[in-house]
């Protein structure tokens, strides 16, 4: 029998090579096809006597990528007919068996009789990782690029083919549970230390160390499956498993305030099936996962965190008919701390690096942020000493502008300040080639109006990074009036190569991840005004989904910034006459407070909203108490209505963005706020939040807030339009057609 995705041969010694190599895919996945082709050489290698034992491996640089997320799709789809023609319970039985076909393929052959290995000549995760830990013995060749990792919790599923029951039998359960609820990719010797794998061998040796081990006599017997195996952890009830379950219990409430049922499955998927032989504790895994497959969650995070997020990274933005272009030097104008992160990982990407401040020490300060980076990896063993110097080799801090002239993109990251930033731009123009784009890190400041001051308008774009830019995976790439393809697609090049993340957006005053954030920020200064206890507030904007609270993520922004951009947004917009009508006074009253009357700038100076002293963690200022007028009764408060505020507010401002043409891809929508400000990843972002909860209802909530709270929360027309023809977001401005693999 010939296979399309596997190689099957037999050699001498009786061992068989099964080596993955899908045609036309640059990694391996599991899809229908592969499933059915890896079942019959399952049952092939099974019933041939001269078979003593089997290899597999793949003809790739990784093993497997996981799972075809559109089999979902597919399998959603079938749900729906089914149920439609022979009801739900027919339905919700075809919906089980067909996912739990790749969990009964991996027991299928941990309990074939015949030996399995994995031979790992790569990365493996998700269903593929789950299929080597189904084999008997996993070897994996030494290579540093190699990842190790069952990372369907950051898409909203959990590992559904046996990876639960069989990483709890491996490993003790509070190991096992981090391991899961994480999601972490790991390095093939620290897999080996949690004894994920068995050896680590050269890259050479691999087919050999797995021939060698089933020749040897290696057992065609799971652990779990030999009479006597105890737990590593201790049996569920005793002691040991009394010590783990409820304090995890407790961790994983704070940790997900019960947003994701994918990591309550988890909890309780690990829990029931350690109590249960191995088959049954399968079911019961299958179970849980066939209910996760089918939640809203699960169906908001897939879509934007693996579909969407994929296909923005392929360029789904950038113009087809601009050629490629290849980047080998940049220029960064300002060695601050949002500059220097930028040289830094313009630098680890192998471009060469300008990088310009006021003068050569204040430069070299910016320099110095890349070698602390790169102190600290080769401290982690995750770089060599080589690669640091190699790194700061390929940055050259000057104050010397002339550097710029052979750039071909040139960042300007100064501050934020609008006569700070001409300045450098109107040096930098003098100096650089009339090819080289030129980008502008503003969080704020319309890009239209600052390319007036550069000669050629059709050549700049802004550039807006996230701080810290090392950690942070989104850029917001802006198009002013009249920004041309060629600088979008250099940007969108520029993006791909250091490995970020980009989103595309039109001009507008706080763009769109600034402009939505903000208004989160705003409802938090405004609950604090109207009577809501601080630590009500953060509680709530955590128990939202939101990864700090307000108060807080304004610290960290810094307070005396939230204030220069309040009262430049009123002098801006007052001469239009929306000075009033853009600023809220009870806002202003209160950053005016706490920047100009006590000093209170944020995390940058110890004192904000929070208290930062140097010896322990920062607390709520207790004077944030003298601040409010009215205090109200916690008691009284409706924690499900401030949620809704909270997360609403910023959906609303994301509709607003598309409807005036901001925003022009819901994808980037959702993908920009989940990425930028950590918009609640469970809900899939602030469109998928909208669309999730209905237009209709989605618009009933919003009246009632505006009802309440003021014209803040008034739906825009187009939100209005919606919810009258029953019409949603992801319909009415659906993407191209797409394909994705995971």
């Amino acid at each position: 029998m010939t296979f399309t995705n596997f190689a099957f041969n037999t050699g001498a010694d009786g061992i068989a090579l099964v080596t993955w190599n899908a045609p036309g895919r640059s990694m391996n996945v599991i899809d229908a096809t592969v499933t059915e082709e890896l079942s019959a050489i399952v049952e092939q290698s099974t019933a041939d006597e001269k078979v003593k034992g089997v290899i597999i491996t793949s003809g790739k640089d990784t093993f497997c990528a996981g799972a075809d997320l559109t089999l979902l799709e597919t399998l959603s789809r079938a749900f729906a007919e089914l149920a439609a023609s022979q009801g739900e319970e027919a339905a919700n039985a075809r919906f089980f068996e067909e996912s739990r076909k790749w969990s009964l393929l991996c027991r299928r052959i941990e309990t074939c009789g015949k030996p399995w290995v994995a031979a790992l000549n790569g990365t493996a995760v998700g269903g593929g990782f789950e299929l080597a830990l189904a084999c008997h013995h996993r070897v994996a060749a030494e290579n540093d690029k190699t990842r190790l990792a069952l990372p369907e919790i950051k898409v909203g599923l959990f590992p559904g083919a046996g990876g639960t029951q069989r990483v709890a039998r491996i490993m003790p359960p509070a190991d096992a549970l981090q391991f899961l609820l994480k999601g972490d990719q790991i390095n093939v010797e620290r897999a080996k230390a949690m004894k994920l794998i068995d050896a680590v061998v050269p890259a050479g040796d691999l087919i050999k160390a797995a021939r060698d081990w089933i020749a040897a006599g290696g057992s065609a017997k799971a652990p779990w499956d030999v009479d006597g195996f105890k737990l590593p952890g201790g049996p569920v009830y005793s002691k040991a498993g009394m010590l783990v379950f409820t304090p995890a219990n407790a961790l994983y409430r704070r940790e997900t305030y019960d947003n994701y049922p994918a990591a309550r499955a988890i909890m309780q998927v690990v829990y029931e099936g350690l109590q249960l032989p191995m088959d049954q504790a399968l079911r019961v895994e299958s179970r849980y996962f066939a209910k996760i497959l089918r939640s809203p969650e699960a169906a908001a995070m897939i879509r934007t965190l693996f579909v969407s997020l994929q296909e923005i990274n392929k360029g789904a933005r950038r113009p087809a008919a601009v050629p490629r272009k290849t980047l080998a030097k940049i220029g960064v104008l300002g060695a601050g701390f949002m500059g220097a992160g930028i040289a830094y990982v313009s630098a680890l990407a192998g471009l060469d690096v300008v990088l310009i401040d006021r003068d050569p020490e204040t430069a070299q300060k910016g320099k110095a942020h890349s070698q602390a980076l790169m102190d600290e990896q080769v401290k982690r063993s995750r770089a060599t000493p080589a690669d640091r110097e190699a790194l700061l080799a390929r940055i050259a801090a000057t104050a010397d502008y002339v550097a710029l002239k052979d750039c071909d993109l040139v960042i300007e990251a100064v501050f934020e300040d609008r006569k700070v930033k001409e300045e450098v731009i109107g040096r930098a123009q003098n100096v650089v080639g009339e090819q080289a784009v030129f980008g502008s890190n503003t969080s704020t400041l319309p890009i239209s109006s600052l390319a007036a001051a550069f000669k050629d308008r059709a050549r700049f774009i802004g550039i807006h990074f996230f701080s810290p830019v090392e950690r942070m995976n989104l850029v917001e790439i802006i198009l002013g009036k009249e920004t041309g393809e060629a600088a979008l697609a250099a940007a969108l090049d520029y993006v791909r190569v250091i490995r970020k993340t980009p989103i595309v957006v039109n001009d507008s005053r706080g763009f769109y991840t600034s402009r939505v954030v903000g208004t989160y920020l705003r409802e938090g200064h405004l609950m604090l005004a109207d009577g809501v206890p601080a630590a009500m507030i953060e509680n709530v904007g955590r128990m939202a989904g939101m990864p700090v609270g307000p108060l807080a993520l304004n610290d960290e922004v810094a307070v005396d910034l939230a204030w220069k951009i309040l009262k430049a947004t009123e002098a801006d917009l007052g001469a239009k006459n929306l000075g009033t009508q853009a600023v809220d006074a009870r806002q202003k009253a209160l950053l005016q407070d706490m920047v100009e009357k006590r000093g209170r700038f944020g995390r940058k100076n110890g004192k904000g909203f929070y208290d930062y002293p140097q010896n322990g963690p920062k607390r709520l200022w207790p004077g944030l108490a003298d601040l409010q007028p009215t205090k109200l009764d916690p008691d009284t408060i409706d924690i499900t209505e401030l949620k809704q505020r909270l997360l609403g507010i910023q959906a609303l401002e994301s509709a607003r963005c598309i409807e005036e043409g901001v925003v022009t891809d819901v994808r980037e929508a959702d993908v920009g706020s989940i990425l930028g400000f950590g918009f609640a990843p469970f809900t899939g972002g602030t469109i998928s939040y909208i669309d999730g909860m209905g237009t209709k209802a989605f618009v009933a909530l919003c009246s009632g807030f505006a009802k309440r709270y003021g014209d803040r929360f008034k739906p825009s027309k187009l939100l209005l339009d919606l919810a009258k023809k029953n019409d949603s977001f992801y319909r009415r401005f659906a993407p191209n057609q797409r394909k994705a693999v995971a």
